[in-house]
């Protein structure tokens, strides 16, 4: 099958390299005067819920009907409403205790000893005697033979979690993977029944890292959609666990497996937790955008090019900021990614209608942390089993041909290989992005689509510069994402080069029309963390 495949499109990219009959002709001057456009000042750093946000949507409706596409949205609309949750911890509202098995109850101070958050949508917590489980790094891994879990049963309990993941190749090596973050050990926890999760932070209460934990405890945060609904969520100290593991009569030092993977949870017997706290709540309501070309055979399977809309605003959200210029206008992040995708729509729109539908989705709130995105994910207008790909778009390359075409994520789905397929020909190659500290697969559009098991790719900016090679592709990004990134000064410049811009938008636009007109389901490589969760709808896609 995996030969076949690549044959096929290994004969796609052929005819694109001999010049496709599809016709596309990705413009450099149309995607700077649309990045002209919605990243000036009138715009005001386009934050979520402001007259910026209201004016980019009107911007972003007024070029798809001009295109001729179809709303994509919810009900026949444009828009999704996507509704944030922020939440804000009542003065004095949060209490927590611990009793061991001789019955006495001990009271933890919530901001010194622990820190306490209710995680449910209705920001209140309330659990009282819940036993306690320890189970490592929290991390249920079938593809690397890995099981913190166990046996055990955590249904109507308390887990107890260290931050991380493994070290060690087993998990990527220096890239880490999904299973170190703290969402996806609150995804596993409650999808096994656990009611709380507690961080062990393996440092002292009088360390000055333990100290910055607990003070950040208490500032306002929005509730990403689609959270696992614990009850609450908390981070402990070094001294706080030793005194739970010592009642519980467990040796601390024992627990160093969990490094391993011989280490299996194991409960702290005897010991319960109780905590309640409570939160006061607004809402922002904010907005996806969608445009649809329906699939001509099969338009309930979709692919989706993504990006996001937004930036990080201005005066009002920022006054801090010193100088004249306050508005941050976002014009490489991400009105150029947007500028992208509505170029896309527009070459797209151009070839034969598709067998399987597209859609081009501008998400809200990325700069929240991927809010609208995981909004999408959390509700999805399109059934995610039956969401064939999603390629997404966040901030494009600005500078010459280059020979590397980078992407987030390297190895993790078989969306690169068809990327390199269609870049070989052209003397191209995928690389990974060359920036392991960054992790920067899990922070951008894309990473909520992979979250839910849908194979998605995010091609990044080449250094490896057909006129100077790597070295001088690599530091004029460093010195350009060191200048302007998420700066005022991140502004249009007509001297922008646009060139390696159009060529990855080429690529890109092949790479989907091939899926849009195949009946290919892109698979995740049996070493990534996202391939269990595809599997669970195998029958979808059947």
């Amino acid at each position: 099958m995996f030969r076949a495949f690549t044959s096929g499109v290994a004969a796609a990219a052929l005819l694109f390299a001999a010049g496709s009959a599809l016709s596309q002709d990705f413009s450099a001057e149309r995607i700077s005067n649309d990045i002209r456009t919605i990243s000036a000042d009138e715009f005001q750093g386009r934050y979520p819920g402001t007259e910026g946000e209201r004016m980019t949507l009107a911007w972003l409706q007024a070029q798809y009907e001009a295109i001729g596409l179809q709303p994509g949205g919810p009900d026949g609309q444009w828009l999704q409403p996507v509704h944030l949750k922020r939440f804000t911890p009542v003065a004095g509202a949060a209490s927590a205790s611990w009793t061991g098995p001789d019955g006495v109850s001990h009271p933890l101070t919530v901001g010194t000893d622990v820190t306490l958050r209710a995680v449910s949508n209705d920001g209140r917590a309330s659990v009282r005697n819940a036993p306690l489980v320890f189970v490592g790094h929290g991390i249920t891994a079938p593809e690397r033979n890995w099981d913190d879990y166990g046996d055990i049963d955590v249904r109507g309990k308390v887990v107890v979690v260290v931050g991380g993941e493994p070290e060690g190749e087993l998990f990527n090596g220096e890239y880490s993977t999904n299973y170190e973050s703290g969402a996806y050990k609150a995804d596993e926890a409650f999808r096994r029944g656990a009611v709380g999760i507690v961080t062990l932070v393996p440092q002292p209460a009088d360390s000055q890292m333990w100290r910055r934990v607990a003070q950040g405890s208490t500032r306002t945060r929005t509730l990403t959609p689609g959270a696992a609904d614990l009850e609450f969520s908390m981070a402990i100290n070094h001294d706080v666990a030793l005194q739970w593991a010592t009642a519980a009569g467990l040796d601390m030092n024992q627990l160093g497996s969990i490094g391993s993977g011989a280490f299996k949870a194991v409960p702290l017997n005897g010991v319960t937790l109780t905590a309640e706290t409570q939160e006061t709540s607004e809402t922002l309501v904010t907005h996806n955008l969608l445009a649809r070309i329906p699939g001509t055979e099969h338009p309930e399977e979709t692919i989706i090019y993504s990006a996001h809309w937004d930036h990080v605003g201005g005066e009002a959200q920022h006054p801090e900021t010193p100088g004249d210029d306050k508005i941050f206008n976002g014009a490489w992040d991400n009105a150029s990614g947007t500028a992208g995708v509505v170029e896309m729509a527009r070459q797209i729109s151009q070839a034969p209608r598709p067998k399987r539908s597209i859609v081009f989705a501008h998400m809200a709130a990325e700069e929240m942390g991927l809010m609208g995105a995981y909004g999408y994910a959390a509700d999805p207008v399109y059934p995610l089993e039956t969401t064939v790909a999603d390629i997404n778009i966040d901030m494009l390359p600005l500078s010459g041909p280059t020979r590397d075409i980078p992407i987030f994520g390297k190895g993790q789905n078989d969306l690169e290989a068809r990327l390199q397929a269609l870049a070989e020909p052209l003397g191209r190659y995928v690389s990974d992005d060359g920036m392991p500290e960054e992790g920067f697969y899990y922070r951008s559009d894309h990473f909520p689509f992979a979250r839910m098991g849908v194979p998605a790719i995010m091609p990044w900016h080449g250094w490896d510069w057909v006129e100077g090679g790597r070295e001088a592709g690599e530091a004029a990004w460093r010195a350009k994402f060191g200048a302007d990134y998420h700066k005022p000064s991140d502004e249009w410049s007509a001297d922008w080069n646009l060139t390696s811009a159009t060529e990855n938008l080429t690529l890109l636009y092949h790479l989907g029309l091939d899926l849009a007109n195949s009946r290919d389901w892109p698979g995740w490589s049996p070493t990534s963390e996202f391939a269990q969760v595809r599997a669970r709808s195998d029958a979808a896609r059947q």
